[in-house]
């Protein structure tokens, strides 16, 4: 199939992209990476009026790494934010994700706030963002405002940026001293999205006892779902038995079935997968995790 008639814009700054988005009324869509768009405009699940192509932006595709932050414009792509070691080295969770998002191909294209504007609710990089505490920036005309990554997924597909505003980046904060994570999920072919998907960061102080574990979960609910499950790992070597295991994540998931997966299997999935992760952060904490 082909996209629905749009009419084409090629701003020259970022001011000319939020003004022109701020002048259609909400009848714009950017494309970016375009790797989610693009297919649903050629399906006409999506049919913008009109498309903003922010690719020529320079501004935008940059990667910051400060003392504390990973700062991440809308014009990066994911393979370059993937192979960056200053980020992996500050954001080690996030290059875990990204190795698991579709394929090399896809990653080339892809950006990664395009994927957290997008707000699958089975994609990874919305979940590292809401576990690290992480938050948007959405340009419009009179300024920028920050939204915590707790405020910007409202449910699948669903976020706070409002008509006429540019998400311009996205801020990652640095994994703690002492930290170790990880990210394991279940498709039904490599680079499917994920039936269930778990990310996991456990911190230990310097005699190896967990002090914090955290995780978030992909594929189970309208949006990733994080859970603090420090009181159920503190004091347990980081092993977990089933059935505490079972209790950390049932009464946070709300997975609904279909065609590729029944409730009660994604269920299944996200217990076994929580602690598989978990099992992972902790022996990556244990190891030497993020030290510096």
């Amino acid at each position: 199939m082909k996209p629905s008639p749009f009419t084409y814009h090629r701003p020259a700054s970022v001011g000319e992209a939020v003004a022109t988005l701020a002048g259609l009324g909400g009848s714009g869509k950017v494309l970016a990476g375009g790797q989610s768009l693009v297919p649903l405009m050629s399906m006409r699940l999506s049919a913008p009026d009109h498309l903003i192509d922010i690719n020529g932006l320079a501004e935008l595709d940059m990667v910051e790494v400060t003392d504390g932050t990973v700062r991440i414009g809308a014009g990066a792509r994911q393979a370059r934010v993937e192979r960056d070691p200053a980020v992996r080295e500050a954001v080690p969770l996030l290059g875990q994700a990204l190795a698991n998002v579709a394929h090399p191909t896809i990653r080339n294209r892809g950006t990664v706030v395009g994927s957290l504007v997008h707000a699958d609710p089975s994609a990874e990089l919305p979940a590292v963002l809401l576990l690290l505490g992480g938050t948007m920036e959405l340009r419009f005309p009179d300024g920028v405002r920050e939204v915590a990554a707790a405020d910007f997924f409202l449910g699948p597909m669903s976020t706070a940026v409002r008509p006429g505003e540019l998400a311009v980046a996205a801020r990652f904060p640095r994994q703690p001293a002492g930290s170790g994570s990880a990210f394991v999920e279940v498709s039904r072919r490599h680079g499917d999205f994920a039936l269930c998907g778990v990310a996991a960061v456990a911190v230990t102080d310097p005699d190896g006892a967990i002090t914090s574990a955290r995780v978030a979960l992909v594929g189970v609910g309208g949006t990733a779902v994080v859970v603090d499950v420090t009181p159920a790992v503190r004091g347990s070597g980081g092993d977990l038995d089933p059935s505490a295991r079972d209790g950390l994540v049932d009464g946070h998931v709300d997975p609904e079935g279909d065609i590729h997966a029944t409730a009660d299997y994604r269920r299944q999935l996200a217990r076994v997968l929580t602690g598989r992760a978990l099992e992972q952060a902790v022996v990556g904490a244990r190891n030497g995790g993020r030290r510096r």
